[in-house]
């Protein structure tokens, strides 16, 4: 798991450097042809890695109900983001990666539902789900350097 881990991480401080090289108004805006933005992208896989690891195992996941309902998989931006949930969502980029290493090295998860991903692909464990959570940010972040060029 350290691979998987670190190869989040790699994931994660390329989506921190978007955060950092764009403006507000950049990250909030929608070019035309596309049905979101660079900052729904970023905090999108974020909120998936939650699902996707602690929600289909049964625990409490280290994001708000609130966040979830505004990025997760069939929602899009339906307002924009401030600078304050910009920051929020710098900073737990990197917390929760932290947070779910931790976890896996305590042992926390013990149940996991099988999720069928959109892709075909059935998770049938934590391991499953971090290893697929990698492919997931991969797609979001050519997503993004698409959505750049636009901006």
């Amino acid at each position: 798991m350290n691979q998987t881990f670190e190869i989040t991480r790699t994931s994660r401080k390329i989506l921190s450097q978007f955060l950092e090289t764009y403006t507000l108004d950049q990250l909030n805006k929608i070019p035309e042809g596309f049905s979101n933005n660079l900052i729904w992208n970023i905090a999108h896989v974020m909120v998936t890695q939650q699902l996707l690891v602690y929600k289909l195992s049964g625990l409490p996941m280290n994001i708000s109900d609130e966040m979830v309902n505004t990025y997760k998989k069939g929602s899009k931006p339906e307002t924009l983001a401030t600078q304050s949930e910009v920051e929020e969502i710098k900073i737990l980029l990197s917390k929760t990666i932290d947070q779910t290493e931790k976890d896996f090295d305590k042992g926390i998860f013990m149940n996991f539902e099988e999720y069928p991903t959109s892709t075909g692909y059935v998770l049938k464990s934590t391991h499953d789900a971090m290893v697929f959570n990698n492919f997931h940010e991969g797609l979001h972040i050519g997503i993004i350097m698409s959505l750049r060029k636009f901006l």
